[in-house]
């Protein structure tokens, strides 16, 4: 039969007039029913969804309902949560092959989640992020929910993780509540302060119970399985992570510093306005080598105000070469 947490979810997505959650979640039921050997049930249930389907498709565009967008978290998420609603796409990325090909298919999934959840599955909706810091991790969390449309709700681990017993606990509670109740994409950055061994030496008790708890739930929201939010967590020092975390999440998706030919795209890219027809780029793409994405943008900022400032409208190799140095200066 229907779980409790299913039958929550068909009241919120009908109050929202989502229609197509609402569909997700009774075939959702129905895969569920038949699986538990409720064949006529199931059967029912499906061809009530094809009926109202068709229904709906005979409507106007105008009578149909829309959930609207969702103003900033208040009450005690006020400071926990963050909500911003990004234009960012795929495109706009310089990525390697391998992680591109990864994300489009949990944008493939997510625009066909219907059809995925008419046969009891369910789309990816945690992925974990690692690499070096930089290299598109963020940014990632962003273009899922400009692609999908979704509201990315950024969860602030310095006001998550308080010094008083249970505190922290109960704050994650709260953001696995919202993460049921309003479908986004929620972006848990610098996770290794949250997701760190419990083994380590210097670990305190608080931070073992809140990973703990975090941990718990996870495993429910896995076994409740009514949210279409995306859960994306990323870390800098996957090395520190809990060993148990891996198991919880769809998929690690790792980042890597930029091969010349994604250096290359990423350096056009921030130069876009200015003349480069004269950069000799095998010195300068050889200079590039251990910088990340985001040190890369930035040695470019640079290199554009210094042609800017000089009257010209031409970044030259100089200029270039001169960012990158300091960039790799900056380093250390």
């Amino acid at each position: 039969m229907a779980t409790s947490a299913q039958i929550k979810a068909l009241i919120r997505s009908f109050s929202d007039g989502d229609e197509e959650r609402f569909f997700a979640i009774a075939m959702q039921m129905a895969a569920q029913a038949a699986r538990q050997g409720h064949t006529k049930l199931a059967q029912e249930l499906r061809d009530l969804v094809d009926g109202a389907k068709g229904r709906a498709k005979d409507r106007p565009s105008g009578q149909r309902t829309r959930p609207g967008p969702l103003v900033q978290p208040r009450g005690e998420l006020a400071g926990v949560l963050t909500a911003a609603y990004p234009k960012a796409r795929l495109s706009d990325m310089a990525l390697d092959d391998a992680v591109r090909s990864r994300l489009e298919r949990i944008l493939l999934e997510h625009r066909h989640r219907g059809r995925i959840h008419e046969h009891g599955l369910t789309p990816i909706r945690k992925p974990l992020l690692v690499g070096p810091p930089g290299t598109g991790k963020t940014m990632t969390a962003t273009v899922l929910a400009g692609e999908l449309g979704l509201p990315l709700f950024t969860i602030q681990l310095h006001a998550l993780i308080t010094k008083y017993l249970g505190e922290t606990a109960a704050k994650l509670r709260l953001i696995f509540d919202t993460i049921q109740e309003v479908r986004g994409v929620y972006l848990f950055d610098e996770f290794d302060a949250l997701g760190g061994r419990r083994t380590a030496r210097n670990d305190v008790g608080e931070i073992r119970r809140v990973l703990n708890s975090f941990l718990q739930f996870l495993e429910l929201e896995l076994e409740q399985d009514a949210s279409d939010s995306i859960l994306v967590a990323a870390t800098n020092h996957a090395r520190l992570l809990d060993r148990a975390l891996f198991r919880r999440f769809d998929t690690v998706i790792e980042y890597a510093l930029p091969a010349p030919d994604a250096a290359r795209q990423v350096m056009g890219a921030r130069l876009s306005l200015l003349d480069t027809s004269k950069v000799d780029w095998a010195p300068v793409l050889a200079a590039t080598e251990g910088l990340s994405h985001g040190e890369l943008s930035r040695a470019c900022e640079h290199a554009a105000k210094d042609a800017i400032l000089a009257n010209r409208s031409q970044v030259s190799t100089q200029d270039l070469l001169h960012a990158l140095a300091e960039r790799r200066t900056a380093q250390g």
